[in-house]
């Protein structure tokens, strides 16, 4: 299958990339370039031939001969989507749905988006499912459920978009992010032998590995598809809904020496538990294969290995929010997330 994957150079494309082609999908990735600063690691799997273009910016011309397309460019997490909520609605909601429109008119038949538990938001009691209430607390939840909603009505027998809302991810990626929940509790762990909780961690996430979500994507992928066509599939394990403090401790009894303290309630009031039996059914020959425990020792050979200094583990490239404003306050993108021009730059400096 020939795959353009956006958002190539990111933290789950660099992994998925890769991942694609030890199936045997010829893929292209697609990328604005914005994370191409942080490399934490090498990687010996070959990557994706990558056209650095912004999602805004891609014409029906650049569409030609893909038979499917994986979308996961968009401004990702939701202290970046706070930053300036208009502009992420831009992005990730009119950017994505001109996308998609684009990809239908040219015939491409399947579009596999990655939206996101956070929908849930707040949800108290059992567990939720794909047929559960949305309840999205911040612009870039928001956005998803409206990405969800749109896609849903240009579905018919020659578009297929899938919805896979992923748990929350983990694990070592080349493109690493040190601000999600267990990424950066690890590195917290290794840097300072110390993880100091500003909460008391009794708020519910659902976790995903990276590679776990890789596999996600290839079985969708790799489904008939009108098994796919229209859906929506919670990715993780029924296994894997854990509370913030006991990830906490986890990643503490990983790294020998690091002491543990717990904070007061307050803060971020998002708390779910997420079904993972749709995906089971619907997809069976996805699996989760690694847990918390497992990414936490995956985390602490790569430090080990790579020798990773606190310096590296604060880097802004890391952390998706740090980047974005050094990329704004140096001019070299604008207040909208376009690349600005070279010439441009110069004026600017000039003036």
């Amino acid at each position: 299958m020939n795959v353009l994957l956006t958002g190539a150079e990111g933290y789950i494309g660099s992994v998925l990339g890769p991942v694609l082609i030890e199936r045997g999908h010829k893929v292209v990735g697609l990328d604005t370039g914005f994370y191409r600063d942080g490399c934490l690691y090498g990687s010996v799997r070959e990557p994706p031939r990558v056209i650095h273009k912004d999602i805004r910016h891609v014409v029906e011309e650049d569409l030609n001969g893909f038979d499917a397309v994986v979308h996961l460019a968009e401004l990702s997490n939701d202290p970046l989507g706070q930053r300036n909520p208009a502009v992420t609605y831009r992005i990730n909601h009119l950017g994505t749905v001109a996308l998609a429109k684009l990809c239908k008119a040219v015939g491409i038949s399947r579009f596999v988006y990655t939206s996101s538990c956070s929908v849930y938001g707040v949800a108290s009691g059992g567990p939720v499912n794909e047929e559960s209430p949305t309840n999205p607390q911040t612009a870039y939840a928001e956005c998803k459920v409206r990405v969800e909603r749109d896609l849903s009505a240009l579905a018919n027998d020659d578009f297929s978009p899938t919805f896979l809302r992923n748990a929350t991810a983990y694990g070592a990626s080349p493109r690493m992010r040190f601000d999600i929940v267990l990424n950066n509790l690890a590195g917290l762990a290794w840097t300072t032998k110390e993880i100091k909780m500003t909460s008391d961690g009794t708020p519910w996430r659902p976790l995903v590995h990276v590679l776990d979500i890789c596999e996600a994507i290839a079985c969708c992928l790799e489904a008939p598809r009108e098994v796919v066509r229209g859906e929506i599939l919670n990715v993780g394990d029924n296994n894997q809904n854990y509370q913030v403090k006991d990830i906490a401790e986890i990643v503490a009894r990983a790294f020998p020496g690091c002491s543990l303290e717990l904070g007061s309630s307050g803060g971020d009031n998002r708390s779910y538990r997420v079904s993972f039996d749709k995906i089971r059914k619907l997809l069976p020959k996805f699996r989760c294969r690694r847990d918390a425990a497992c990414g936490a020792e995956e985390l602490r050979d790569v430090f080990d290995r790579i020798r990773m200094s606190r310096v590296d583990f604060e880097f802004r490239a890391f952390t998706r929010l740090k980047q974005l404003q050094y990329l704004i306050e140096t001019g070299q993108i604008d207040g909208e997330c376009f690349w600005i021009a070279p010439s441009r730059q110069a004026r600017q400096v000039g003036a």
